[in-house]
């Protein structure tokens, strides 16, 4: 499978936004957005005004890169969306929250959601008491993710479930550091998601 192999601070850079693509090290003073604000590259004389094309494009290309998807896996997930009753862009982030490797970062099993689909990939994390090794797996209410009996004393997950206590775990997902396990209670709602991203625009980008 396709995976970007760049630097990951200068996608930070670019979208002016920390994605947590470093896991504690966004939240650190080493971060690079904290020391450039600016955008990578070598900056024009004169800035342009940016064009309604351009501005639907940067919060189309902030919330791949938050997920870690490229343009093929997201057209998919938008695909599904509009097959979907409801609003369009709400039910397309609550789709990318679903993913295994989100959930599994947003129980802090990983610092990052490349680690997490490290984790997945490997075979490491269980759902419903079952071998869950792709990281685009559906969760859905009620299911269990946890961390198989033999991997409960891996260094990484460990170090990643101290920010537990520290940053916290979102509503829509119970956590039990101790057994390194949670639930998915309930599907999350958009005031729910902390993704500062405009996503009627990805919808009209995708409706020219």
């Amino acid at each position: 499978m396709a995976r970007y192999l760049g630097p990951s601070c200068r996608l930070c850079r670019r979208e002016g936004l920390k994605l947590m693509l470093k896991g504690d090290r966004c939240l650190s003073s080493k971060c690079a957005l904290t020391k450039h604000k600016l955008p990578p590259g070598q900056l024009p004389k004169r800035r342009r005004k940016t064009s309604e094309y351009g501005v639907q494009l940067r919060e189309k290309q902030k919330v791949k890169r938050y997920y870690g998807l490229f343009e093929k896996q997201f057209k998919r997930y938008f695909e599904i969306a509009t097959r979907r009753k409801g609003i369009t862009g709400e039910i397309l982030l609550i789709l990318l929250e679903q993913r295994l490797d989100n959930v599994v970062c947003r129980m802090h099993l990983s610092s990052s959601r490349a680690m997490a689909r490290q984790l997945v990939k490997h075979g490491h994390v269980l759902v419903n008491g079952r071998k869950v090794d792709i990281p685009s797996y559906f969760v859905r209410e009620g299911d269990e993710i946890a961390v198989k009996e033999k991997s409960k004393k891996l260094i990484p997950i460990l170090e990643s479930m101290k920010n537990e206590s520290r940053v916290g775990t979102v509503p829509w997902i119970e956590v039990d550091p101790d057994n390194l396990k949670g639930k998915l209670l309930y599907l999350p709602k958009r005031e729910e998601i902390d993704m500062p991203v405009n996503e009627q625009l990805i919808v009209e980008l995708y409706s020219k």
